[in-house]
Parts: structure tokens; sequence; C-alpha cells
């Protein structure tokens, strides 16, 4: 009698506008990352006119993060929000850095050691998919230009909620889609022709900039994105639109 063999079809994901498999898009998305930790934050400024600073800052107000807060930062990569949530923390309060690429982890390591954040600060190396942290441990969960990088986004906002104490709030930072017809082709044209030309440059890495491009354009639009965070089980989801929707900040609470 021969052995039954499945039939079944691998799954399949987007790595920007290419068709993967499931398993193969993290490792994709790695050499990404890997390849472009050196010089993230100038291609962050390069990219955004330094913007993404503003974009940050506004976050973090909304945050309402204070004294003795513990605060999970997702994809937080090089620290930016992590060193300014470890400031309003304080010393009785904790913040965790935590990204799946060991690269970034180590650029975003030595930055803020270099600012001289340590006590209240702890880096893990993390998927968001499968949080390596206990139930209603955290008042705040924030996830800035990551999510739209993650295979099985339902299943990480339901950790992301997990892992928040009653109450708590989620903030999704990421690139959305603009509310304008004229801005949205300009976006398109400065995304496609610019971006991969500035990361050759900068980063000798066009491959990495175009995916940025078109991972930005498989990512769910605000309204999408916000019912996902109800499905998840959040309450009170809002969205506010950044330079003229290139940008969202979702915020959800849980009960």
């Amino acid at each position: 009698m021969s052995e039954h063999k499945s039939t079944e079809p691998s799954k399949t994901t987007h790595f920007g506008f290419k068709t993967v498999n499931e398993h193969e898009k993290e490792k994709l998305v790695a050499g990404v990352f890997h390849s472009v930790a050196a010089k993230y934050d100038v291609m962050n400024d390069l990219m955004s006119f330094g913007v993404h600073r503003a974009w940050k800052r506004y976050t973090i107000e909304m945050s309402g993060v204070r004294t003795g807060h513990r605060v999970l930062d997702i994809a937080g990569g090089t620290g930016d929000l992590s060193f300014a949530f470890s400031r309003r923390v304080g010393p009785t309060g904790k913040v965790v850095l935590a990204d799946i690429n060991e690269s970034m982890l180590k650029v975003g390591r030595d930055r803020l050691a270099d600012r001289g954040v340590a006590g209240n600060l702890d880096v893990v190396q993390a998927n968001a998919e499968v949080l390596p942290f206990p139930d209603d441990e955290f008042n705040v969960v924030t996830i800035a230009f990551g999510l739209r990088n993650v295979t099985h986004k339902d299943v990480a906002l339901k950790e992301m909620l997990r892992v928040l104490k009653p109450g708590g709030r989620l903030l999704v930072l990421e690139f959305s889609k603009p509310t304008n017809d004229l801005l949205s082709k300009a976006y398109d044209t400065y995304s496609f022709k610019a971006l991969p030309v500035m990361g050759k440059l900068v980063t000798q890495d066009a491959d990495s900039y175009q995916y940025l491009a078109e991972s930005i354009r498989k990512h769910p639009d605000q309204d999408t994105l916000q019912q996902m965070m109800y499905d998840a089980g959040f309450e009170r989801v809002t969205y506010h639109n950044l330079t003229g929707g290139i940008v969202a900040l979702h915020r959800g609470v849980k009960a």
C-alpha cells in the first residue's frame, strides 16, 4: 500500500508585489533590514525630509505614556520611540524594545547605550505574531512602520491585545493611503522612481527600497486596518491621517 502524501498547497503571501510562500517571507524581510540597518536612520531622514520625526513625536504624545508605565515598542528597530518612552516612564517604569531582526536590534542597542539609556529598558528579539510576554503586561504597545512587514497581521494584533493591560492602548504608526488624488500620484512617482535611486546611492541597495514602496501599496488602507483592530478585539479604534494620509496613526484600547 503506497504512502499517502498531502497535496495541500503551501500557503502564499505577498512580499511587495511578489507572491511567495509564507515561510519564505520572514527570511526575505529579514534580508531587507539586515541590508539597510546601518544606514536606516539616514535613509529615514532623506526619504521623509525629516518629517518622520514629527510623526513619531505625535505618536508619543497620543500614547499617554507617563511615569511608571510599562511600554512595548514592537519593530522598534533603531530605538527612536524607545528612547523617548524611557525618558517618560522614568526609573519606576519599563520599556521593552522588540524587533524580529537581529541587525536592527544591534544598531538600536548601540544607539541607546550611546545616549545613556540603561536601567529601565530591555532589548528583546521577538516575532510580533508570537510575543514572549505574559498576558496583561503593558500599559502601552506601539508598532511604528512595522505592521506592513508582518505576514499574519490579524494574529499579531491579537497578540498585542493579549499583552496589554485592561485599559491599555495600542498605537500603530504606518504608511497608508493618501486622501488626495494629486498627492497620491506624486507620491507614487516619488516612491517608485526616487526611493530605489536613494537606496542605491546611500545603502548600495535599490531592491530593498523597491520593496519598501511595494509593501506600502499592499498594506491595508485606513478603514480596513481600523476594522482589523476591531476584529482583533480592540475598542474605541480611531485613526488620524498625517501628511495627507501618506501616514496614519491608528489607536485602539483594550477593554
